[in-house]
């Protein structure tokens, strides 16, 4: 088992945040009277339909969320880097669906993101993205240490 590098996450995150603020720049920018099928469907998962309750069923949702916002927005380039971040980083972030609060979190913040792209509202789009994806990680990072630790304990038990 290789240690887990937090400094290594650290910069993952950073670039998912610079690749995922760009993509809800640019998908504020279309037109108002286009919405993207794959928008309207993320619209119909996180906001229209009863949220699921189980953190292991959300996360695949929750990765497919954040791929669909910069697949969408037209650069097959930054799509591909994007996917290569999140593969690095998913067991990490599929942690953050261990706890209830994180997953009703996670609908409620999603929720927020998407409307704002709809008004077109662009700062509030980016905020609440880098907000969200920011929280995510402070948890996933506490979720992480305490998870090492409960395993250290017992291994020494």
């Amino acid at each position: 088992v290789r240690p887990i590098d937090f400094d290594h996450l650290e910069a993952l995150y950073d670039l998912r945040i610079v690749l995922e603020t760009e993509a809800v720049a640019r998908l504020c920018a279309l037109p108002a009277h286009v919405t993207p099928l794959p928008l309207r469907e993320l619209r119909e998962f996180w906001i229209d339909a009863p949220p699921l309750a189980d953190g292991s069923d959300v996360a695949p949702h929750d990765e497919a969320f954040h791929m669909t916002l910069v697949g969408t927005a037209g650069n097959p380039e930054m799509a591909r880097v994007h996917r290569e971040v999140t593969e690095k980083i998913r067991i990490v972030r599929r942690m953050d669906f261990t706890q209830a609060s994180r997953v009703s979190a996670t609908y409620a913040e999603h929720g927020q993101i998407l409307l704002a792209i709809f008004e077109r509202n662009l700062k509030e789009a980016r905020n609440r993205l880098h907000d969200h994806i920011a929280q995510s990680q402070k948890e996933v990072r506490k979720i992480t240490l305490h998870a090492l630790q409960q395993a250290r304990r017992g291994a020494s038990d």
